[in-house]
């Protein structure tokens, strides 16, 4: 059905060229710049490299290239995500995970490993039969019995791996890069001709010779190949790297890209939005970034952070993303940290005076978006560093008309109260200590004390 072409490709190619990721002359994108406010609310977008142009949008053309409208999401969180240490789902845990997947809106689930055979296997064929939305992919190495494995479970939707740097390839699969293409293009010919829809995935391709990469997409250029996915395996890139990479790839005739980020340098999230802003159509992601070592780019972030910083289309139902982090959560046994973008406890959250001020008089002077978006709302809280007009109006917000000196007396209690205790007090703890310290006679240390006592019983 396709020709082979594994040997007339093996001894093509300029293996011994370095290559680089370093800037071609005359590359420099055009700018298209606009008017453009988030979706929904009075956010103005600033420009994301370092907001420059306040309330502006710019966004890379590419004129050779294309423009993409719409990011799609590859959820790795079933695969990817349990490889995990200590991160096992039980069936039943990854049956509700893919079908809240599923509801959230993404839009291909990588359900795992078929070669893992046994009740692995027996999972992945129920997660494949599932009546969901969601396309459903199996991960594979580049040999026969991954994809017979794949077959057995059901899978029409493959997706192949194959390591690309030579650090991969002969340090651990003591091959060269000539027998790994051969092996490659006999698999995809093998897969097509049982009518599977194949992606292919770079393996370590942030340390592979750029050159044999686009020698790879040129020789699967016969095959319908859905996209390919490039992996920064080590999380090595930077976004200006990530960039370089994905427009290469581009050039050499990939038509559609995913890219994979890990976070071991903390730029998984950065290096994703780099290679959409550079054509890379589809995102490969985790829930809550879960995966091996530091994990990989999070689901949640990276879906807010795409329409909120790029203004690209996402069928992501924002709202659903603090539970869909929170079943994560339960089923792995990895906790959320409370400063977790977009759907930790503290991230929309407010003690500063400063900050508070601001917030109660506007939101959009210090939240990056809508708390409505993600179904989330802000709160103030206070404690060592709350300020006056903040608590000023809060009280007056509940029918209090505190005098300067009893604001005076309040704060120095709360800040005491917040040094001793080691946490904040909310709105409903300082009215009440509020009314405690108007009953008193003194200057409220008695009642101070008591509340101590009151808050370490109660926690």
């Amino acid at each position: 059905m396709y020709p082979n072409r594994a040997r007339a490709e093996v001894g093509s190619g300029r293996d011994g060229d370095s290559g680089g990721y370093g800037l071609r002359a005359g590359g420099t994108r055009a700018l298209s710049v606009g008017r453009s406010a988030c979706p929904g609310s009075g956010w103005d977008r600033s420009v994301a490299c370092g907001g420059l142009l306040k309330g502006c949008r710019v966004t890379a053309i590419g004129e050779r290239r294309g423009c993409i409208v719409r990011v799609y999401f590859c959820d790795s969180t079933l695969r990817d995500g349990e490889q995990a240490p200590g991160v096992a789902f039980r069936r039943a845990e990854k049956i509700a995970l893919a079908q809240l997947l599923d509801e959230v809106g993404v839009d291909e689930i990588e359900v795992g490993v078929p070669a893992m055979g046994g009740r692995e296997e027996e999972d992945l064929a129920e997660l494949i039969s599932l009546p969901i939305r969601a396309r459903r992919v199996a991960w594979n190495r580049i040999r026969w019995e991954d994809i017979a494995a794949s077959l057995r479970c059901g899978a029409s939707r493959l997706h192949m791996a194959m390591p690309v740097s030579d650090v991969m390839l002969h340090k651990k699969l003591s091959v060269s890069r000539e027998e790994a293409l051969f092996q490659l293009l006999a698999v995809v010919e093998e897969a097509c001709s049982r009518d599977s829809q194949i992606s292919v995935g770079f393996e370590d391709a942030s340390r592979a010779d750029p050159l044999f990469l686009s020698r790879v997409v040129r020789a699967l250029e016969p095959y319908p190949i859905l996209r390919f996915r490039v992996a920064d395996t080590l999380g090595v890139l930077t976004p200006f790297s990530t960039r370089e990479l994905i427009l290469r790839l581009k050039d050499a005739g990939a038509k559609s890209l995913e890219f994979h980020g890990h976070n071991d340098l903390g730029l998984a999230v950065a290096n994703t939005l780099a290679a959409v802003e550079a054509g890379a159509d589809w995102v490969g992601t985790t829930v809550l970034g879960l995966g091996e070592r530091a994990g990989n780019a999070a689901f949640e972030v990276v879906a807010v952070a795409v329409r909120r910083l790029l203004g690209k289309e996402v069928h992501i139902r924002l709202p659903l993303l603090r539970r869909l982090a929170e079943q994560v959560s339960a089923a792995s046994g990895m906790h959320i940290p409370l400063q977790a973008p977009v759907v930790g406890d503290r991230v929309f959250t407010h003690e500063s005076g400063i900050h508070v001020d601001g917030v109660l008089k506007s939101p959009e002077t210090y939240e990056p978006y809508p708390p409505e978006w993600v179904g989330r709302a802000h709160s103030v809280v206070f404690g060592k560093h709350s300020g006056r007009n903040g608590l000023r109006r809060i009280l007056e917000g509940r029918g209090y008309l505190p005098t300067a000196d009893q604001l005076d007396a309040l704060l120095e209690e709360i800040r005491l109260l917040a040094v001793v205790q080691k946490r904040f007090l909310s709105e409903e703890a300082v009215c009440r200590l509020y009314r405690e310290l108007c009953k008193s006679s003194k200057d409220g240390q008695a009642v101070a004390d008591r509340l101590r006592n009151e808050e370490k019983t109660a926690g």
